[in-house]
């Protein structure tokens, strides 16, 4: 037996063993029942290591009014608590980001159980005590029985008290260590009694509901048996890893060895009632011989059969392959720590014990310090045993061949016969029989064997054409032909056996290869449904039916729509080959990623369209490689429906950052000109006979000045929101450039009236295909961005030429400029300036960026040499066009 390590399993244990240094340890004081001393112990525990020099602070503690816990918080650091506001009171938590910061080597923790307030980093405790492991601090906690997660509906059901604040298991599982404070029933109602635990009028209703003790009895023992549980997982873990061979019988472990006689049905059931009454796990373990012929269908059924019947009885299934039975089963139980093994008593001939073997009477010999018990079965109750059927049919032409073969080796030892000896000429048959044993079968090759023999005999030892021997010697040759050509012929089998075995491992290796790198690759749920169909078929010779739960919502009327609604809730196989709905000529498995169920998947299990390997397959019941197959494309699927989540959540998220910048940006405008419309309007109202014509008109001014602003605002709000949702048809017309400058510059002659404008246009420019009313709306956002930006009377220019086919036209000012690293970001939506005094929304230039790319151009800002901004955009000049409109045409949509 090989005792060699696994070198995978090794780094695995390195870099799990490097993750667990970095973390701090965890060690949970464990319980079946408030009162027993969780606290009490995690205190005394605490003040031996703050003794021994170690950091100690206590994080949270619940001293429940008890005099003797409070007494040991006495000398140790105290972290103070974090109020929260809770409805109409405040409540004293847990301060996660103070311990972090703090970062004690040991922080005492008190309920590990509990849920936070609303309104701190994570939502139960446990959680933060996850953090402050990560974060390289030890945690001191208390836990009690009823708050593991595994155990809520035994708790609900013994105690008939639910328990909504839990534990996942693998917090405990996961745990360093895990200290057990115990004290019998009796003694904790005593301390209830005597007010140790709640006050008198509270203790006396606890005694009457959850502190009954037949309630303590069964939360002790489920405390008691959780920690065994740890303490055996322990124990093989260390066994594992320190490669210790022998058996450590602390607890026992059974083991069924499960085969395809119907007698197995009986070892199942016998062990589990001795299962029962040790009250010990147990294994059915089904070894799978790589040298063995494949079993027949018949025998493959009841196989399965067995295997389901322990599964429903409560065993743990398990599959093994090798070559030796008694090595399979021996490793798999020094590898699990399983101390007893139950198997059958053979019912086989004793040739047949000879010829092929007694894998029991090998495991009892080889057990060791394991114990073996053979259960003895009726023959009545076995029946009539199944054969295995032959790898493979030998086609009848092997004997033919096995004939001309033995015909060929006597012709030859019939032409060398005079210059050979007889015992030479035997080895010329053995040579045949040799080649008909490796190409022929095992058939063939026992009959090439006896013909050999006879030939032998009657050509070549004397006396001559009978079949006698004269010489006693020959016996010996026939003999050893005899012994050698079945030997052969056996070995021959084997490995035809096993490379068929190796083979259908690799086909089953590269169908989950296949499958897994074209489902990694691929995005979209629909995708992942085709290319999962197309490998299967491949593999199992048929087509797949592959049902989403989208897919199954949209059609309603679907072949075999309860089955799969029956799967889809249940998560087990149903249909075909199955005991739920069997009649349903479908098997299906369903795809189970987490805890969500995303579809099923559908095989035909007996169609005139299957393969024969889609028939071989099936009937052996390829349920591991279908399982791994489905559980890879709901592994893909889930990857898919995780993505669409996050991109949701991705834009929801960029959603409300744009409603937020959105309102930040337009309250602040919006208030700024209504105030000085409701101020100058106000004016007006009361004083506007006592103030002069000049006050009057400069107030008329600025209402004019701001509800132009105002409009603009509106308007460029407007006009954003059709762009993005893309309601904007552009309406193209030939058109001077210099007219829809002029407008522009027209419509803002207010704005512009403490800024020279500069305009510089080519004199050789061709009308430009453009809509004119969003081209002039470009043009006013640059220009009165550069006005916002620029001192007063500081020079505006706008620049406009041809260069090869696009008409650039850029707008500069002599303003604090743009920050190198922000020259493109400024065109993004709500993105403002440098300015602080300038006011604005950030969406002008977002709203030019948008029209100037619907026409096909682009726009860029940088930074002018001297000082200010130059924004500079580019569209296409349509040549043909422009030489349609000077012959006349002027307008083209």
């Amino acid at each position: 037996m090989n005792e060699r390590p696994d070198p995978d399993k090794l780094l695995q244990r390195v870099q799990t063993e490097e993750q667990r240094a970095a973390r701090g340890k965890l060690k949970i004081f464990f319980g079946m029942a408030p009162g027993v001393g969780k606290t009490f112990a995690m205190l005394q525990a605490a003040r031996r290591e703050a003794r021994a020099g170690v950091d100690v602070i206590i994080g949270y503690v619940e001293p429940h009014a008890r005099p003797e816990t409070q007494s040991l918080t006495f000398g140790l650091d105290l972290l103070p608590r974090r109020a929260v506001a809770y409805r109409d009171r405040t409540l004293q938590e847990f301060d996660l980001e103070a311990a972090l910061a703090r970062k004690p080597q040991l922080i005492l923790v008190d309920e590990l159980a509990h849920t936070n307030a609303e309104g701190l980093t994570h939502a139960r405790r446990w959680q933060d005590v996850e953090d402050l492991l990560a974060a390289g601090i030890s945690v001191y906690t208390t836990l009690n029985v009823q708050h593991l997660e595994s155990l809520n509906d035994v708790i609900a059901q013994v105690t008939s008290a639910p328990v909504r604040e839990t534990v996942p298991d693998h917090v405990f599982e996961n745990a360093d260590e895990v200290e057990l404070i115990d004290v019998a029933p009796d003694e904790l109602i005593d301390r209830l009694r005597s007010g140790k635990v709640y006050v008198s009028d509270q203790a006396a209703r606890a005694i009457q509901n959850f502190f009954r003790k037949g309630n303590l009895i069964a939360l002790r023992e489920l405390a008691l048996r959780r920690t065994a549980d740890r303490v055996s997982a322990q124990a093989v873990d260390y066994r594992q890893q320190h490669a210790v061979a022998a058996i450590w019988p602390t607890a026992d472990r059974l083991l069924v060895c499960v085969g395809p006689s119907p007698m197995s049905a009986r070892l199942v059931r016998a062990t589990r009632r001795i299962a029962s009454t040790l009250r010990a796990p147990w294994t059915a373990l089904h070894v799978e011989l790589t040298g063995a012929a494949p079993l027949s269908a018949d025998n493959r059924q009841q196989l399965e059969a067995n295997l389901k019947l322990a599964e429903e009885l409560g065993a743990q299934i398990e599959h093994v392959a090798g070559a030796d039975f008694a090595d399979c089963v021996l490793s798999h139980c020094r590898q699990k720590n399983i101390s007893r093994i139950i198997v059958g008593k053979p019912l086989q001939n004793r040739w047949r014990e000879f010829w092929h073997g007694a894998p029991v009477y090998d495991l009892i010999r080889r057990c060791g310090d394991i114990d073996v018990f053979v259960i003895s079965g009726d023959d009545e109750a076995v029946g009539p045993r199944s054969v295995s059927r032959p790898l493979e049919q030998t086609d009848q032409r092997g004997y033919f061949w096995s004939l001309l073969v033995v015909v060929v080796s006597t012709l030859i030892s019939w032409s060398l016969s005079g210059t050979l000896d007889p015992t030479n000429l035997a080895m010329i048959y053995m040579a045949g029989v040799v080649f008909v044993s490796l190409t022929m079968g095992r058939g063939p090759s026992i009959l090439a064997t006896v013909l050999s023999i006879i030939c032998f005999d009657v050509g070549f030892v004397p006396p001559y054409g009978r079949l006698s021997v004269s010489d006693s010697q020959y016996l010996v040759t026939f003999t050893v032909m005899m012994a050698t050509g079945l030997l052969v012929s056996q070995l021959a089998e084997r490995v035809r056996r096993q490379s068929l075995a190796a083979r259908e491992r690799e086909q089953r290796t590269a169908a989950l290869y296949a499958l897994s790198r074209e489902l990694a690759e691929l995005p979209t749920a629909e995708g992942i449904v085709a290319s999962a169909r197309r490998v299967l078929k491949n593999v199992i010779g048929t087509e797949i039916v592959l049902h989403t739960t989208d897919d199954i919502r949209k059609n309603e009327t679907a072949d075999d729509i309860g089955v799969i609604r029956w799967v889809l809730d249940h998560r087990q196989p149903a249909g075909a080959g199955t005991s739920t709905l069997p009649g349903t000529g479908m098997l299906y498995v369903p795809l189970v990623a987490g805890d969500r169920c995303l579809g099923c998947l559908g095989i035909a299990s007996d169609s005139q369209n299957v393969t024969a390997r889609g028939r071989e397959l099936l009937s052996r019941s390829r349920m591991e490689l279908l399982e791994a197959c489905a559980a890879q494309i709901a592994a893909a699927l889930e990857r898919c429906e995780l993505a669409k989540e996050a991109e949701n959540v991705r834009i929801q998220a960029e959603t409300e950052r744009l409603r937020n910048s959105l309102l930040s940006a337009v309250s602040h405008d919006l208030r700024t000109p209504l105030a000085t419309l409701t101020g100058a309007a106000s004016t007006l109202a009361e004083q506007g006979e006592a103030l002069s014509s000049s006050a009057r008109k400069e107030l008329a001014e600025s209402m004019v000045d701001e509800s132009d602003r105002l409009h603009r605002l509106v308007a460029n709000l407007l006009e954003l929101t059709r762009l993005e949702a893309g309601a904007i048809q552009l309406h193209r017309e030939l058109q001077p450039i210099d007219e829809v400058i002029g407008v522009a510059l027209a419509r803002l002659h207010r704005q512009l009236r403490h800024h020279p404008v500069v305009v510089r246009i080519a004199s050789d420019l061709p009308p430009v295909l453009i809509d004119e009313l969003l081209m002039q709306q470009v043009l006013v956002n640059l220009l009165e961005n550069a006005a916002k930006f620029s001192d007063r009377e500081s020079t505006i220019e706008l620049v406009v030429e041809k260069q090869n086919d696009r008409l650039v036209t850029e707008v500069m000012d002599r303003g604090q400029g743009l920050p190198r690293d922000r020259e493109q970001q400024i065109f993004d939506k709500f993105v403002r300036g440098t300015d602080a005094k300038a006011s604005g929304s950030g969406i002008g230039l977002a709203i030019c960026r948008a029209i100037v790319e619907l026409h096909g151009g682009t726009i860029e800002a940088h930074h002018r040499e001297g000082g200010g901004s130059v924004f500079r955009f580019t569209i296409p000049v349509d040549e043909r066009a422009a030489g349609l409109f000077s012959a006349g045409s002027s307008k083209i949509e």
